[in-house]
Formats: structure tokens, sequence, C-alpha cells
């Protein structure tokens, strides 16, 4: 069983807006992103926890406006999934050109992106992460990211990972086995 864990999704990007993947580049925050980082901040009032953020430059932005003076770790473990030869390119025409990649299951294809992390990677990091918490933390990170920290702290399979949706703007609170949105 792992702390309770308190998970946020950066805010709306450019490129989350224009259906381009990041992957492990950044665009900046929209006006909309940094509206929803600010309702983090309001929901993550009062937590007590430790404070982390992925080192990547929207998570970052984000982190700054959910915790203000707060001090925060960034840490390499929480970067986005690497998605290879993917990284910049828009998902529909992508999806269009390689069918076969995206067949299965709806995120199936991060684990088969040409030149990519895949999730076994992914997943080393989490636990690596996890593991060494120490008590609460509150955590900004990115959407696939945020899914694998949340299915291993359930102890669900690999096979859940895209059970339940990842919101920007919320909190995912991982507490006793259980799953809670804060919006």
């Amino acid at each position: 069983m792992y702390p309770d864990l308190y998970l946020m999704r950066h805010g709306q990007t450019e490129w989350n807006a224009a259906g381009r993947m990041q992957g492990r580049l950044d665009s900046p925050l929209t006006a909309l992103g940094l509206a929803q980082a600010e309702r983090q901040r309001d929901l993550a009032a009062g937590i007590a926890a430790a404070r982390f953020a992925s080192p990547q430059g929207r998570a970052l932005a984000t982190a700054r406006i959910v915790f203000g003076p707060a001090p925060f770790a960034t840490d390499p473990r929480l970067v986005e999934i690497d998605i290879g030869d993917f990284t910049g390119e828009a998902y529909l025409p992508l999806r269009e050109r390689l069918p076969q990649v995206f067949a299965g299951g709806r995120l199936d294809w991060y684990d088969r992106a040409p030149g990519g992390e895949g999730f076994a990677g992914l997943s080393a990091r989490c636990r690596a992460f996890l593991d060494g918490l120490d008590g609460p933390a509150l955590v900004v990170t990115h959407g696939i990211t945020l899914r694998m920290l949340r299915i291993m702290a359930l102890g669900w399979p690999l096979s859940r990972l895209d059970e339940m949706a990842v919101e920007q703007g919320a909190i995912h609170v991982v507490a006793g086995g259980r799953h809670e949105l804060l919006r």
C-alpha cells in the first residue's frame, strides 16, 4: 500500500488544443491551461503533503501555479512517456497513416511507438517513484504517467490503464485502495 496520492495533470497546452502529441517535448499552457492550474491550486489548498513535479516545462508551469511559493521537488521519473518517432506529430493523421500501430485498445499504441519508451520503461520509473515515497504526495505530471501511477497505487493490472479518465484542472486522489476525483 502506498501513501495517499494527489495526482494532477498539467494544464492544457497549445499542442493539446491542436491535437499534437508532445511526449518529451513541450508547448506553452493555454489560457484554459492556466485557469485549470489555478483551479488545482484551490483544490490543493490545505493538503499537507510533499510536493513533486515533472521537470518538463508544461508540468513546471502548472506546478508553479498550484504550489505557489511553497517549495517543490522535480523528479525525472515523473516525465511523460517517451513516444519516440511520434513526438510532435498530429494524432489523427498519424492514426490514419499507421492503423496497425493504433489497433487494439485506445492507449495500446503508446507501447508500440517506434523509438519510444513503452509501458515497461514507464512502469519501472513510476514504481521507483512510488517506492521512494514516505508520506502523502501532491504530484504534477502528465496524462499517461498519471494513469500509470494511479493503477500501480491501486494495485491494478496494466490492462486497466485506460479505464479512468484523466482530467486537467482536477486532482485524482488515490487513498486507501480507492480513487476519487476532486473537481
